[in-house]
């Protein structure tokens, strides 16, 4: 059950109260001043203090009860705080909502009001513990994975490429072939050699071949190598790219534009680990573990008998899909930052356009324009007029974060809310009143 504390030097308001929240499945416990109730802070959990604004007969100033408040938030700033006041309190009461409090009721209350807005703060308060301790639990397998694994550099915040790299690194140990999808610009091509690095062939070559960068006549020349004549031009021999990894990892991207006679080939070598040089007929043996990437979509490519059905369950034992940088939002800020060049920062402004913009071009878009601002900006602070993005992408006036963006960006700024603020261009006022409005507590 919830736990509410009263204090109140009135006996009777106390038990009123105390009764009222019974009947609601709400624990009340009684302190007759201050000191008494801030004992009972110190030894018991509570969700919710409700305080009186007076505790001497002869004065009606308030005093005491905005003494008491500030020492509640001082001691505990997270905890929710709700005054009952008299008229001749009602100014203090005022200022100290301003100053951080949860609410204020006149006595006589209404009983209905106050039980919304004790529940309310309270559900608001088990949410923000929730989300508190999920980014801390957020933040300290961030911190696992980078100290069990060799992640060469990734940076990321976002949960959902968090879950991509613990599958990269489970998978790694593991000598099967994985495909990894998703759309161009994403970072294909690093989390294979995440994978790599942390794999039994670590110590192997790591080669890469773009299948889509070559004509299709020497694809094949290219995979498997060639004899001195093999083809026009062909004056010596030349190792393929298959002899090259041996014992390491070859990486093929844009796999789907592997000619269907390239396909054939490569699926044999997958089954066999053996191959034969163009031009000529001696079988040649290696250890390769393959890792390939596709931003195509190749179950409809099986469809249409572009590509062979038995080489694509060949190559996607494993499949890990990266999705689109605008579906990892909180990586866009990170990656910016680290694209930078060395002295520069961002302007909040800058900040807000970057996470407006949809980024068709991933992170290799992010990356351009982090590169072109930094050579372009005057001075230090880069603006979002440096950024060279469309006007149309800026922001609205009205920023409104959502919950999970508002305690992302206070990790990242160790709770410094006017850094927070600033990552998401809101000013330190707007973000109070937006932590206020969603019941996450100030830090």
């Amino acid at each position: 059950m919830p736990t509410v504390l009263i204090i109140d030097d009135n006996a009777a308001v106390a038990i009123a109260l105390e009764v009222l929240f019974s009947l609601h499945d709400i624990d009340a416990l009684r302190a007759a001043s201050p000191d008494e109730g801030l004992a009972l802070l110190e030894r018991c959990n509570v969700d919710l203090v409700i305080q009186d604004m007076n505790f001497t007969a002869d004065t009606t100033s308030g005093v005491e009860g905005t003494a008491l408040f500030r020492e509640i938030r001082k001691r505990h700033p997270d905890l929710p705080v709700i005054l009952l006041t008299a008229w001749t309190h009602l100014d203090a009461a005022v200022d100290l909502v301003k100053s951080g409090a949860a609410d204020y009721l006149s006595k006589p209350w209404d009983d209905k009001r106050l039980l919304a807005t004790v529940t309310n703060l309270i559900e608001l308060g088990q949410a923000n513990r929730a989300l508190q301790q999920r980014v801390q639990r957020e933040r300290r397998e961030k911190r696992d994975l980078e100290r069990k694994f060799d992640l060469r550099g990734m940076v990321w915040e976002d949960p959902a490429t968090e879950r991509v790299l613990n599958l990269a690194c489970q998978v790694a140990r593991a000598d099967v072939p994985v495909l990894i999808t998703g759309p161009n610009g994403t970072g294909k091509e690093r989390i294979a050699e995440i994978i790599q690095a942390n794999s039994q062939v670590a110590q192997g070559p790591f080669v890469v071949l773009n299948c889509g960068a070559l004509p299709a006549e020497l694809i094949e020349a290219e995979l498997f190598g060639a004899e001195a004549g093999a083809y026009t031009g062909a004056s010596r021999a030349r190792e393929g790219k298959f002899e090259a990894a041996d014992g390491g990892t070859l990486f093929l991207d844009e796999i789907g534009n592997l000619p269907l006679a390239g396909q054939m080939k490569l699926l044999r070598v997958l089954e066999t680990g053996r191959f034969e040089r163009l031009g000529s007929n001696r079988e040649r043996q290696v250890k390769v573990r393959v890792i390939s990437a596709t931003n195509a979509d190749l179950q409809a490519m099986i469809r249409a008998g572009t590509f062979r059905e038995d080489l694509f369950y060949r190559l996607n034992v494993i499949e890990l899909r990266l999705p689109p940088l605008a579906s990892r939002p909180a990586d866009i800020l990170p990656l910016a930052a680290g694209f930078l060049a060395p002295g520069k920062t961002l302007h909040s402004s800058a900040q807000a356009t970057l996470r407006a913009h949809a980024w068709p071009g991933n992170v290799r878009e992010l990356k351009n324009v982090m590169q072109r601002a930094s050579l372009l900006a005057q001075g230090s602070i880069i603006k979002a007029e440096d950024l060279g993005l469309p006007v149309a992408v800026l922001p609205a006036v009205e920023n409104e974060p959502d919950r999970d963006t508002i305690a992302q960006a206070l990790a990242r700024a160790n709770g410094v809310v006017a850094q927070a603020a600033s990552e998401l261009g809101l000013s330190r006022q707007a973000l109070y009143r937006r932590m206020e409005r969603l019941g996450i507590a100030r830090p």
